[in-house]
């Protein structure tokens, strides 16, 4: 864990009031009640807004108003920078002097901790449904801070407004070009099916960047913050319902509303993936975010016994929502491995075998396929590997997928710019077998990304290392139990 930290300014008349905003994220415990229907069209606001006002916003580069609204800048609807210091335009967006003085759906609230409850009444005033709230000050930061969290509730509770933060780094859906952060980079994450959902706005910013350094984009990332009155409970029906996301990514230190937290979790239909951290340092983890003392135990119970998969790295959970994101749902536990590479193959198998995966013996149809096609020296059984890549690699593939005894596929190969990778007997196979298959590569990048493109396109996805592979096909074998 992590806390970037960065100093910035907010003119107010002849004074210059420096406030600090950073990733770390401290909830505020509130009493959780299921939101009214006002209260969910101003969460849906967070997540469908027709207009943006960016309050704070700065023409100097380096500025957080300034970096808001180069992410904000892409939003296809209008942008409001609001400041009434500034003049001329930034990104080519007039300056306006109040919030009242347009009409926004949603808020990105700029400005330091003591100016922002008045900020929140300016904006209830004006009838924005939904406010994000950078600035850290708040519950984690003594009374004073607490006594600012509780007046930015209480306004946002009598005026149904949903407030993201504060102490957060904000939210993006790049399928809908909402760019709500102040992180520089943000505007240029790509889209794509798994959305992550961060206690820490640190770890939602890894998690963002890491899929996007490995060639993935994100259908959102939501951080939460001090979640004054939008918390997991509110965020995980909404990406329940979006036809985007095909998997949940959840990261987790604690939350006073762990009830309604396992409702929600037991009504989703997509599948969800948790990373719980904070279970040994409690009080590092107090001081870090307030969470309130929970052992892991719970949320694995809350997250398994409703089909749901723990993860005990940030690589573990991506790589966990990405299978499921990308697999058909298996009919069972049984595993098939594929191998071109027999060392690697075996790390496999070990790490499924730890974990209870069944390795079960494949027909007699089968077993009579592999004789035609391996020689004497490859092991033929269940794992079958091959030695190393071979012309007829993609039809042994083809053999172990369509046994009727297998219903997961793993396979792990290197690539030789010789043979490429089976890519025409993978899409058969992927468009013939509702059966998911995971495809572990090893090579150079250049030469072999094309290929891996083109398998995740057509639904097997890819990992890059023994272990990531086999993590990943742990997760389909837990599901098909």
């Amino acid at each position: 864990m992590f806390v970037l930290l960065y100093p910035y300014e907010l003119v107010v008349g002849d004074n210059k009031l420096q406030f600090w905003d950073g990733f770390s994220c401290n909830p505020h415990r509130s009493v959780y009640a299921a939101p009214s229907d006002e209260l969910r069209m101003g969460i849906s606001d967070l997540f469908d807004p027709e207009s943006i006002a960016v309050i704070g916003a700065s023409a100097t580069p380096g500025k957080l108003g300034n970096d808001a609204m180069a992410n904000a800048k892409e939003f296809d609807g209008p942008v409001y920078p609001v400041n009434p210091k500034g003049e001329g335009a930034v990104y080519g967006y007039e300056f306006v002097d109040s919030v009242d003085d347009v009409d926004a759906d949603l808020a990105l609230c700029c400005v330091p901790a003591p100016a922002t409850p008045g900020v929140i009444e300016d904006c209830a005033a004006a009838g924005v449904g939904a406010a994000v709230i950078f600035a850290g000050g708040f519950a984690e930061a003594g009374e004073e801070g607490r006594k600012r969290q509780e007046a930015i509730r209480q306004t946002a509770e009598a005026h149904d407004m949903a407030v993201l933060g504060p102490n957060t780094a904000g939210h993006i859906i790049p399928h809908k070009n909402i760019y709500s952060s102040f992180v520089p980079g943000f505007d240029e994450i790509e889209r794509g099916d798994v959305a992550i959902v961060a206690q820490s706005g640190g770890i939602g910013v890894t998690t963002t960047f890491q899929l996007e350094r490995e060639g993935y984009g994100i259908s959102g990332m939501y951080g939460l913050g001090n979640r004054v009155n939008t918390d997991f409970a509110d965020v995980i029906p909404m990406l329940d319902e979006d036809p985007q996301t095909k998997a949940i990514g959840l990261h987790i230190e604690g939350t006073a509303e762990i009830d309604a937290f396992e409702d929600v979790v037991a009504e989703a239909d997509t599948p969800i993936v948790a990373l719980k951290s904070g279970n040994r340092m409690r009080d590092f983890v107090k001081a870090h975010t307030a969470a309130p003392n929970q052992s892991y135990d719970r949320y694995e119970e809350i997250l398994t016994g409703n089909g749901g998969a723990m993860a005990d790295s940030v690589t573990e959970l991506l790589d966990a929502t990405r299978v499921l994101a990308k697999s058909p749902a298996p009919d069972g536990p049984n595993v098939g491995l594929v191998t071109a590479q027999a060392g690697p193959g075996i790390m496999i198998a070990d790490y499924l075998d730890e974990r209870g995966a069944n390795f079960p013996d494949l027909t007699a149809e089968t077993r009579e396929r592999l004789d035609d096609l391996l020689l004497g020296f490859t092991y033929d059984e269940n794992p079958v590997d091959t030695g190393r890549p071979m012309p007829e690699f993609g039809e042994v593939i083809d053999a172990v997928a369509r046994d009727d005894n297998v219903d997961i596929v793993s396979v792990y190969e290197i690539y030789e710019h010789s043979l490429g990778y089976p890519i025409e007997e993978l899409e058969a196979l992927a468009e013939d077998l509702d059966k998911p298959i995971v495809f572990t590569v090893a090579g150079p990048y250049d030469p072999l990304e094309p290929d891996r493109e083109r398998m995740e396109d057509v639904g097997i996805p890819t990992f890059d290392a023994p272990e990531r592979g086999a993590h990943a096909t742990s997760v389909l074998v837990d599901q098909g139990r």
